[in-house]
C-alpha cells in the first residue's frame, strides 16, 4: 500500500453520492488509518458526533474505545485503523441516528470498505457491535460470537466484541469488556509473532466504567 493509493481512495469516498445517505449526512466519514498489516477496528456507521467531526468513534464511546486500546499499548492512527462499514450517517425522518439497513451495509461495504481493507491488509479485524459483525458473517448473532475469533472468507482473522456505546449502557459488562481486549491483544501478538514482528508488551490495568464517563 502506498499513501498515495489510500489518499486517492479516500478522496473518492469523501465525494461519494452513490446512494440516498448523501441526503442525511453533514459529511462523509471515511475512517482513520493506521499502518499496513496492523489492527483494524470496524463499526457500523457514523452517529451524530462522528458526522459533525468527520472521524469515527468520538464522544463518550470514542473515549472508552481509546482508553481500552491504550491499556493494551495501542492508539488510533499510530497503531490502529478505525473504519465503519457505512460511511455516511443514517438518520430517521426526525434526523435521529438509526441502524443502517442490510442493503446499506452491503452497498457501502462492498463499494468502499473492502477496497480500504485491500490497501490496509490488516492482520486482525475487530468488529464492535452486532451490525458490523453481520456484514462479515450475515447469520451471526453477536451474543454467540462475542469474545471469540473467526477466520473470514477474505483470509483475515476476525475478533468480535461489544460496541463501546453498549458497554456505557450496560455497566455490569465492563469486566468482560476488559477480558475481551486482553484476549484480542493476545491474539494480535500471536499473529504478529507469526509474521516475525515483535510487540512491546505493556502491563494492563483493571478499569472502572467511571474512568470513561
Amino acid at each position: 500500500m502506498s499513501d498515495d493509493e489510500l489518499a486517492k481512495l479516500t478522496e473518492k469516498i469523501i465525494i461519494c453520492e452513490s446512494c440516498h445517505l448523501k441526503d442525511s449526512r453533514t459529511q462523509v466519514v471515511p475512517g482513520i488509518y493506521g499502518p499496513k498489516n496492523g489492527l483494524c477496528i470496524i463499526g457500523e456507521a457514523p452517529g451524530y458526533n462522528e458526522d459533525k467531526q468527520g472521524e469515527p468513534f468520538v464522544g463518550r464511546s470514542g473515549k472508552l474505545l481509546d482508553n481500552m486500546l491504550s491499556d493494551i499499548g495501542l492508539e488510533r492512527r499510530k497503531d490502529v485503523s478505525i473504519l465503519n462499514v457505512v460511511k455516511c450517517r443514517p438518520t430517521t425522518e426526525k434526523k435521529e441516528n438509526r441502524t443502517p439497513t442490510n442493503s446499506e451495509l452491503k452497498f457501502c461495504g462492498e463499494k468502499w470498505l473492502f477496497k480500504q481493507l485491500k490497501l490496509l491488509s490488516p492482520k486482525l479485524i475487530v468488529t464492535v457491535g452486532s451490525i458490523a459483525l453481520r456484514f462479515f458473517i450475515p447469520s451471526a448473532a453477536v451474543t454467540k460470537y462475542v469474545g471469540k475469533s473467526y477466520d473470514t472468507d477474505h483470509g483475515i482473522k476476525l475478533f468480535v466484541t461489544y460496541h463501546p456505546a453498549y458497554i456505557l449502557r450496560n455497566y455490569n459488562l465492563m469486566e468482560v469488556y476488559n477480558e475481551h481486549f486482553e484476549d484480542m491483544k493476545k491474539l494480535y501478538v500471536t499473529i504478529l509473532n507469526q509474521n516475525g514482528i515483535t510487540f512491546k508488551e505493556k502491563p494492563s490495568e483493571q478499569k472502572s466504567l467511571t474512568d470513561f464517563l
